[in-house]
C-alpha cells in the first residue's frame, strides 16, 4: 500500500491572497502556488498546488462550495495524501468550514487557514498560518475539518470569527480550541474532532440549492421582513435570536406562519457564545450551539435531503 505522504493545498483566494495596503488592499490577487513559494520552510514538502477559486470570501458562493466540496473529496480518495489545506478568506471561514464538516467529515485532515493582513503587508500573517496549517496537516493525530489561524487550532465544527481586526481574529466558543502551536511543537488540548456523521457529497450536484435567509431579532422587530421573505419564495428560515433564544412576539408570529405555510426555520441567537437554551415550551426548533451562519448551512443541507436526487 502506498504511503500517505502528499499534502494538497487547495487555493480560494481571500485576504491571504491579497496585495496593496495594509488597510486599502484587494483580495485574492496572488495564486495559491504563489503563496507557498512565499514560504521557504515549505520548499522542500510534497506539496500539490490547485486553485480552485479566486474570489474575495464575502463573495462566497455554492458554485465555488460546489467546486472546493468535490475537489476535496476527490484528493481524500487518494490513498498517498496525508492531509489537505485550504486557503480561504476569513470573512465567510467559518460557513465553509462548518459545510466541509457536515458533508465529509473526514477522517484525514482538512485544515482551513487565511489571513487578517494580505500577502504584500511588512506585517503579513498569511506565511505564519499557512506554515502551521500544513504542520497540522501532517501531524500523524489530526483528523476532521480544522481551521488554524494565530497559532490555534480550531474544530472546523465550532469555529467562528469574533474580532474584526486582530489578527487573533477567531475562537470556538465556549468549546476551546483544539490546540496550540508554537515554534516545535503541537500541543493539543482536546480530542480531534470525530469523523462520523458525513452526509455525503451528492447532494452538492443538486440543479439548485434551497434559499435560505437570516433574520434578526431586535427591539421593535415586527413580522413584514418575513412576509417579503415568503412573498419571494423562501423555504427556509434562520432567526438570530435575543438572548438564550427569545424571540419578539411579533416576528415569533410571523415565523410560526411560515412554518405553517412549509417553510422550514430553525432559531440560532445573535449574542457570541452560549446557544440556544431549549425549553419546553418552545415553540421554534432550536439550532443549539449553532451561530446564526452555521444554522443557515445547516438548514440548507436538511433541505437539500429532501429534494428530489437525479
Amino acid at each position: 500500500m502506498q504511503s500517505r505522504s502528499v499534502i494538497v493545498v487547495l487555493g480560494t483566494g481571500g485576504t491571504i491572497a491579497g496585495a496593496g495596503g495594509d488597510a486599502n488592499y484587494t483580495s485574492a490577487q496572488l495564486g495559491v502556488a504563489q503563496l507557498v513559494a512565499a514560504v521557504p520552510a515549505l520548499a522542500a514538502l510534497p506539496l500539490e498546488c490547485e486553485q480552485v477559486a479566486q474570489i474575495d470570501s464575502k463573495d462566497m458562493h455554492v458554485e465555488v462550495w460546489r467546486a472546493l466540496v468535490a475537489r476535496t473529496a476527490h484528493h481524500l480518495e487518494r490513498p498517498e495524501v496525508q492531509g489537505i489545506v485550504v486557503t480561504h478568506g476569513t470573512d465567510t471561514l467559518e460557513e465553509t468550514a462548518y459545510l466541509l464538516h457536515r458533508v465529509l467529515a473526514p477522517a484525514r485532515p482538512v485544515v482551513l487557514t487565511g489571513a487578517m493582513l494580505p500577502a504584500t503587508s511588512a506585517q503579513a500573517d498569511g506565511p505564519r498560518n499557512l506554515h502551521d496549517a500544513v504542520r497540522v496537516a501532517t501531524h500523524a493525530r489530526a483528523s476532521g475539518v480544522l481551521a488554524v489561524l494565530a497559532q490555534t487550532i480550531h474544530a472546523g465544527v465550532e469555529v467562528r470569527k469574533t474580532h474584526a481586526q486582530r489578527l487573533d481574529a477567531f475562537e470556538s466558543g465556549e468549546a476551546g480550541p483544539i490546540g496550540r502551536l508554537d515554534a516545535e511543537s503541537i500541543h493539543e488540548l482536546r480530542p480531534w474532532p470525530a469523523a462520523a456523521g458525513a452526509l455525503g457529497a451528492q447532494w452538492l450536484a443538486a440543479p439548485r440549492w434551497p434559499r435560505v435567509e437570516i433574520v434578526i431579532s431586535h427591539a421593535g422587530a415586527d413580522g413584514r421582513i418575513v412576509e417579503a421573505l415568503l412573498a419571494q419564495g423562501v423555504e427556509g428560515i434562520v432567526v438570530a435570536a435575543t438572548g438564550s433564544g427569545t424571540v419578539h412576539r411579533a416576528l415569533e408570529s410571523a415565523l410560526l406562519e411560515a412554518r405553517a405555510r412549509g417553510v422550514a426555520v430553525l432559531r440560532s441567537t445573535r449574542v457570541a457564545a452560549g446557544g440556544v437554551t431549549r425549553r419546553d415550551d418552545d415553540r421554534l426548533p432550536s439550532a443549539g450551539a449553532l451561530t446564526a451562519v452555521q444554522a443557515r448551512i445547516e438548514l440548507m443541507l436538511r433541505l437539500l435531503a429532501r429534494m428530489p436526487q437525479g
